[in-house]
């Protein structure tokens, strides 16, 4: 069964080269120019993927909005920003809102964006079916590969799969600093240094949302984060 694809630009002429060139990778792609017909599309039937552009019509911010809506009927969904706006600030807005990736539109996005696309299913792919394995126990942290599920002091601490790939890779050798590059390569994404540090905010407040106490992911200046 082909992979369903949905894809949110307002530039009839990009969306249908983005449309066109995931097509010829074998994708089913359904298209939308905004954000109300595009929400309306997901109620009715929720893609594999969604790819958002940012500015959508007469709205600035549509597709952050967007984002939020869909994270609100999926907390899995993969989400690509693919817009204009390449400032830190918007990339790591995105990112707080539970994207996989922002992508900034160039020249080498017609060839760029299948590759990243079939590169993220790949590893979606690699999780369905991962090797059984037993819950990791660090201290107050239960980690359960199997089911992609954080427990804090009994208390189950909700993730996006990129954030749990970041604190796996920080919890699996406690004490040892991990740089954004090795965050990024665990987390399978290509982001900003920004990008990292937002990811690793949420982490933190959404396990102090659990425990006004959390102090487990240390930040060691300008080498990384460790798991303690």
């Amino acid at each position: 069964m082909k992979r369903h694809i949905a894809l949110v630009e307002d530039d009839e002429q990009l969306r249908k080269n983005y449309a066109d060139a995931l097509r010829r990778e074998g994708y089913e792609i359904s298209a939308a120019s905004d954000r109300r017909t595009a929400m309306q599309a997901f109620q009715a039937r929720l893609p594999d993927m969604a790819i958002l552009d940012v500015m959508l019509v007469d709205e600035m911010e549509g597709g952050f909005e967007l984002c939020r809506e869909l994270r609100s009927l999926s907390a899995t969904i993969p989400i690509i920003f693919l817009t204009a706006r390449n400032s830190d600030v918007d990339k790591v807005s995105g990112l707080r809102l539970g994207a996989w990736d922002y992508m900034v539109k160039d020249t080498t996005t017609l060839d760029f964006l299948p590759v990243r696309v079939t590169a993220l299913f790949r590893a979606i792919d690699a999780i369905k079916t991962p090797p059984a394995a037993s819950p990791m126990q660090r201290g107050d942290l239960l980690l359960d590969e199997n089911r992609k599920q954080v427990f804090w002091k009994g208390t189950l601490v909700p993730l996006t799969l990129t954030e749990f790939w970041i604190l796996q890779a920080l919890a699996k050798h406690p004490g040892h600093v991990k740089n954004h590059a090795q965050l990024m390569e665990a987390a399978n994404v290509i982001i900003t240094d920004n990008a990292v540090t937002a990811h690793i905010r949420r982490l933190r407040n959404k396990f102090r949302e659990a425990d006004a106490d959390f102090s487990a992911i240390k930040s060691e200046y300008g080498m990384g984060y460790r798991w303690t």
